[in-house]
């Protein structure tokens, strides 16, 4: 088996209108991600970490952590004293970015269940980490990405309700995911007029009347 991936990118980048993100299934037998990139290609698992790896048996290090606290809360009968050390957030923002990464990419390809579920669990990630981490700094530098990921999340959520044409609940995601970021901004000190400023309120609001708009012309 030859290690030269330039077959590949050739075959790939004959066909007709070739798209930047496929799904193939692998020599494995599982669903992958492949991403054309300029002199090569990324190549995720579909589910699962997105590298393959089980960091100590487990899916991931959310899922490592969190049975670590569990174990901590049976002993002692409350988390109160479980902490994340630098390192430990280290490696959970790492392993977010590659989720990030596989959400980003199954939104374009508009795999939005996938897409729900790898925000959310990026979700999951920051909470754990602004519970538990040893350091504040640690918890403040992932936090700035939460607007973001609600975003996602929502619109992941809500594109998946348009598939049967449920336009409330649809509009229902997006409005929680307002709320939401509103109420983080406000927890943080970010005043009104600041908040006006939001790329991601902004892209909330519009897609909020894009499916009210559709929602009345499919009446």
């Amino acid at each position: 088996m030859t290690e030269d991936i330039a077959s590949i990118l050739k075959e790939w980048d004959a066909e007709p209108n070739p798209k930047r993100i496929r799904k193939i299934i692998g020599n494995n037998g599982t669903e992958k991600l492949q991403i054309r990139v300029p002199f090569g290609l990324l190549q995720l698992e579909a589910d699962g970490r997105p590298d393959g790896k089980r960091p100590y048996g487990k899916e991931s290090l959310l899922e490592h952590f969190a049975s670590l606290i569990d174990t901590y809360k049976k002993e002692y009968g409350t988390d109160e004293g479980f902490k994340l050390d630098r390192y430990d957030c280290e490696r959970m923002q790492e392993e977010s970015l590659q989720y990030y990464h596989r959400y980003v990419s199954l939104f374009e390809i508009e795999d939005y269940v996938r897409a729900e579920r790898d925000t959310t669990r990026n979700l999951l990630a920051l909470d754990m980490i602004k519970k538990y981490a040893e350091r504040p700094e640690d918890s403040l530098d992932l936090e700035k990405f939460r607007p973001y990921i609600t975003m996602m999340n929502a619109r992941a959520k809500a594109n998946i309700y348009l598939i049967d044409d449920n336009y409330s609940e649809a509009i229902r995601c997006i409005n929680d995911a307002i709320d939401s970021i509103t109420d983080f901004y406000k927890e943080i000190g970010i005043s009104d007029e600041q908040m006006e400023e939001s790329q991601e309120l902004a892209v909330l609001k519009k897609t909020a009347n894009e499916i009210h708009d559709e929602w009345e012309n499919a009446e």
